[in-house]
């Protein structure tokens, strides 16, 4: 008998110069871990029976009373065995996941790096500034497990974070965020040109664009436009601004800056996005960040961004202790307290008027979807159908 709802195979990912070769095991790596991330995403939905059923009625039973944070329903979760065998297992598959990237990006590091010196050299949309550090949120940080985080170098010239993030994040997401890794980019650029056909923006800023991937897509919808993509990271930007060269992109100028304190100009662009950026900022800076978004903004211009859905009191206390999943296991220290915020305050606070705050959701397009994958569980936003969006328009 065939299985049934399996993800692709990594042979399906797109291949560009400056993706990592991969040798017959350690693609067999990848796909297994892939399909055991799939496998736990179904052995989770057992977490909310476990919670019904043992947790919350046991919790009443001795509190005389029911659940009234997550943190309880944490405490109280962690002592379940259904649920300490999923948390186990999904942790090991971040860390495999890790090992297997890594080991396979550092052992070709130079020729890695060798690759997109050829790309970029004497390009003028790659500019690095090394004075520019990430700020000391990130730099105690080891995002998602990866070692070194996002802008660790191990080599002068380095580019193997980027490598090893492009190469693995389809076993975190089970390859449904397409053949590029781009379904973030792709679904906001289709529904700005279906929903908004009307809007020309002629420059456009990605903050915290790591490699690329989500920026390109938007590039390749507004030709005409003057798209600029700043991140902390120079690996990513290496990589993301070469792996941009070789897909023929050519409007994209990749810059390293930090986001709280740009160089840009009062109302110089047209569009500011982020995607899957705003929960890995600590402390002060998401407020720092969005108030030189509404400066950079032109009147009449528009910001959004990709991110899972707030936590609100319509959300259940279960669900939101299992989205906090990755704050406590995998190196997401911020998560919590992002989505904790109100959007709308977030933007207000920040200049915008209430009135021209949105929440969408934009349909997720998958190339390497054949339509019968199904979302597994709540937190997973690569098998969701829709990604969750918050913005406004200035005016």
């Amino acid at each position: 008998m065939a299985a049934k709802n399996l993800p692709p195979v990594w042979n399906k990912m797109a291949k560009h110069a400056m993706l990592p070769e991969t040798t017959h095991d350690e693609r067999a790596r990848y796909n297994f871990l892939a399909s055991l991330n799939k496998h736990l995403a179904h052995v989770s939905q057992g977490n909310q029976m476990a919670f019904d059923k043992r947790v919350e009625p046991d919790f009443k039973k001795d509190h005389g009373r029911g659940f009234t944070t997550r943190e309880e329903v944490k405490e109280a979760m962690k002592k379940d065995p259904h649920y300490q065998a999923w948390s186990a297992l999904r942790r090991c598959t971040m860390e495999m996941r890790q090992q297997a990237g890594r080991s396979l990006v550092l052992r070709q590091a130079e020729d890695l790096k060798e690759k997109a010196e050829s790309l970029n050299k004497g390009k003028k949309t790659l500019i690095l500034d090394k004075e520019c550090q990430p700020p000391p949120y990130l730099l105690a940080v080891d995002n998602h497990l990866m070692p070194g985080s996002y802008h660790t170098e191990v080599i002068e010239g380095d580019v193997s974070a980027a490598a090893n993030y492009d190469s693995g994040v389809f076993v975190t997401t089970a390859g449904l965020l397409g053949k590029f890794n781009d379904g973030g980019g792709k679904a906001i650029s289709h529904w700005m040109k279906t929903t908004h056909s009307e809007f020309k923006p002629k420059r456009i800023l990605d903050i915290g664009c790591g490699m690329g991937h989500n920026v390109l897509p938007i590039a390749m919808a507004y030709p005409e436009a003057e798209i600029i993509a700043i991140d902390t990271g120079a690996p990513m930007l290496r990589y993301g601004h070469a792996r941009a060269m070789d897909l023929g992109i050519k409007n994209v100028t990749f810059m390293q800056v930090e986001a709280s304190q740009t160089p840009f100009e009062d109302e110089s662009f047209d569009w500011i996005q982020t995607t899957m950026f705003l929960h890995e900022t600590g402390g002060k800076s998401i407020y720092k960040i969005m108030e030189e978004i509404y400066r950079m903004l032109k009147p009449g211009g528009i910001t959004l961004h990709i991110e899972q859905p707030q936590y609100t009191d319509e959300m259940s206390l279960f669900e939101q202790f299992i989205r906090d999943w990755d704050a406590y296991y995998n190196s997401e220290p911020f998560w919590s307290k992002m989505h904790d915020i109100m959007p709308d305050e977030l933007m207000t606070k920040s200049g915008f008027n209430k009135e021209d705050f949105m929440q969408i959701g934009v349909k997720a397009i998958n190339d390497l979807d054949d339509g019968k994958t199904k979302a597994d569980e709540p937190e997973d936003h690569g098998r969701s159908p829709v990604w969750n969006v918050f913005g406004a328009w200035k005016h």
